[in-house]
């Protein structure tokens, strides 16, 4: 996609200072929800690069992933598998800890979401320290599924949360 258009992302990312907490400076990505061609360019970088991958499903995290990746798996016209913290999900889930600054979290998926030897893309709008990437990946793999590429709109390279998903090849559109 031309670099324009990855400019024109870049200029409607929103940093917000002291957000959750003091020290932090937050990635705010409603800027670009909100506008509608700048939506349509997020979705359609995910879209073009799902291309040629033959992927059977979108799996994206709760909550943001499922803004991108429920727009992109309808507009490949393949399946959506949520992944969501513990105890929101219906149905029988196998689960995958993380570490969390202060502790532990566990995020969940439908033990059935996913067939054996699937080619799954995981989408997600930041990769930050890659802790609930890494459990995606780890639930993706754990029910059978081929973790073809995780992907997101946005990366902090200064967390190195990519080390977490490697090997797996990890695809960001925007670095910070």
């Amino acid at each position: 996609m031309a670099s324009d258009h990855l400019a024109k992302l870049r200029a409607a990312v929103r940093d917000v200072a002291d957000f959750p907490k003091p020290g932090i400076i937050f990635k705010d990505i409603t800027p670009i929800l909100c506008d509608g061609a700048l939506f349509r360019t997020a979705i359609d970088l995910f879209r073009e690069r799902c291309r040629g991958l033959k992927v059977d499903k979108v799996v994206c995290i709760d909550a943001r992933g499922f803004l991108f990746g429920s727009a992109v798996a309808y507009e490949l016209g393949i399946g959506l598998v949520p992944i969501r913290k513990k105890g929101k999900l219906p149905y029988k889930t196998e689960r995958a800890a993380y570490t969390l600054e202060y502790g532990e979290a566990e995020m969940e998926m439908h033990i059935d979401s996913i067939n054996p030897g699937e080619r799954i893309v995981l989408i997600d709008d930041l990769l930050a320290t890659g802790g609930t990437s890494a459990s995606a990946a780890t639930l993706i793999k754990k029910v059978g599924g081929e973790l073809i590429e995780a992907q997101f709109l946005i990366e902090l390279e200064f967390l190195h949360g990519r080390a977490k998903l490697e090997p797996d090849p990890v695809v960001s559109f925007l670095t910070y």
